[in-house]
């Protein structure tokens, strides 16, 4: 074997430790994310903390805005290697911290950190693999980075139940601690001799930080979500007037100008995965409470009734990658045709009659949409990145991901509210928020026009 052969075996499999390292990671933030969702009940209960419920959730999402945008510019600056160790540092403080919380003030500042911590991974991610692999094999990459949230949405919910019922609530943010440390450790041996440090004069346009603006959209998103929640018709109007003061500015200076119009090229591609995250979450987030509260289904039912969209989604990532040659456009619409097929074919749900069990097949459809459009448009996204600004980019496509799901849990969460404040029947509630998910999707297909490759 000469030189030339052993240096590319090396290369080989060096990038292979270092996609099972980034998958393996991914998954994890996945497991804890949705573990959580599992064992919170159980956590306000036992420090009497229902008053920070709501809090918690939102702690997490707020501090993945902020996270992602300055681990975005640190990879700009310095390379993806420090500031991907810096993350896994914060989340696992973060996990430390809630695992011997004896309040629930501390848990939400664990929340915080894990949040920061999960945030910034997302655009290191991008940042890496844009860096590593070639553009023909970066589809594969991006489909299995969306494969790692699959196996935790399939196992997380009942394991973590397990582990909350046999050992305690604690051992849900412990258990993870060893398997970060050691799938981090994978990582960042792998990615040493593959991703090459940028001169300075390359790094010199990031210098400017953008995190002051992540606070304040961060901010104002918060304000929005308590506008949205609130009770006093003063202090909805208050909220959401700061909110939007606060939030529109800020999001201006984070991202392209010409997103509202979804203008041809990265643009578009930002605001459709806005949309797609917002209008798939719309229904996602809120079937488990359609079976809950309308069917009355177990907890157990109700996790298995989005399981098939998750798998789906998997199959539409494998689909998209094998079918690499499609336009990007073409990918997206019809991954956004698929959505809306899906919320039509979700909506019976909503009448106590309508078995679940058609239900689950009926979203597969939605989260096949997801995944052909996911893949194709990280992988177009890649094309705007040229050296030393990849973790912009990055840290824009997974901020257009976080705000679709903060509005749309915003929004839906307001009208559930409303619903349990008033005679408005929640399937009415519902029924507005897939309404609401099926003109994004029909935006979405408007926007994909405009979704192309740079060239």
């Amino acid at each position: 074997m000469n030189q030339s052969t052993e240096q590319t075996t090396h290369i080989a499999q060096r990038q292979r430790a270092l996609a099972i390292g980034l998958v393996s990671c991914t998954s994890l933030v996945a497991f804890e994310t949705t573990s959580l969702l599992t064992a919170l009940p159980t956590i306000a209960e036992d420090l009497q903390g229902d008053y920070l419920y709501g809090a918690t959730l939102a702690a997490y999402m707020l501090a993945d805005i902020i996270g992602l945008v300055a681990a975005s510019e640190q990879a700009d600056r310095r390379g993806p290697r420090a500031p991907f160790i810096g993350c896994i540092g914060i989340f696992l403080i973060g996990l430390l911290i809630a695992s011997v919380a004896t309040s629930m003030p501390l848990v939400l500042v664990g929340r915080v950190f894990q949040g920061a911590g999960a945030g910034g991974l997302a655009p290191i991610t991008f940042v890496i693999i844009k860096r590593v692999w070639p553009e023909d094999r970066r589809s594969r990459i991006f489909a299995w980075i969306s494969a790692g949230w699959v196996l935790p949405s399939l196992i997380a919910p009942g394991l973590a139940g397990y582990i909350t019922r046999v050992f305690g609530w604690r051992w849900v943010f412990i258990g993870i601690v060893p398997l970060a440390l050691a799938t981090a450790v994978l990582a960042i041996s792998a990615m040493g001799s593959l991703i090459a440090n940028k001169d300075s004069q390359i790094l010199a346009h990031a210098k400017k930080t953008r995190l002051p603006q992540a606070m304040l959209l961060s901010t104002g998103v918060a304000l929005l979500i308590a506008g949205l929640q609130s009770r006093v018709v003063l202090l909805v109007i208050a909220f959401i007037g700061a909110g939007l003061i606060l939030a529109i500015p800020n999001f201006n200076k984070l991202m392209p100008r010409d997103i509202w119009r979804a203008k041809r090229g990265l643009s578009a591609i930002l605001a459709c995965r806005m949309l797609a995250t917002a209008a798939f979450l719309s229904i996602d987030s809120f079937v488990p409470l359609a079976a809950d509260r309308i069917h009355g289904a177990s907890a157990t039912v109700q996790g298995f009734v989005i399981i098939g969209a998750a798998l789906a989604w998997s199959v539409g990532s494998a689909l998209s990658t094998r079918r690499a040659h499609i336009p990007v456009a073409r990918s997206a619409t019809t991954g956004f045709a698929l959505i809306l097929i899906g919320i039509f074919a979700v909506a019976p749900v909503l009448s106590p009659n309508w078995p679940l069990l058609a239900t689950f097949f009926s979203w597969c459809i939605g989260g096949l949409g997801m995944g052909i459009l996911f893949v194709p448009t990280s992988v177009a996204a890649t094309a705007y990145a040229d050296d030393g600004n990849e973790g912009q980019i990055g840290g824009q496509i997974h901020l257009a991901d976080s705000l679709g799901f903060a509005l749309m849990g915003g929004i839906g969460g307001a009208t559930v509210a409303i619903s349990d404040r008033t005679d408005w029947p929640l399937s009415h509630a519902l029924g507005t928020n897939f309404a609401i998910a099926a003109v994004l999707a029909i935006l979405g297909i408007v926007a994909s026009r405009g979704v192309a490759q740079r060239v």
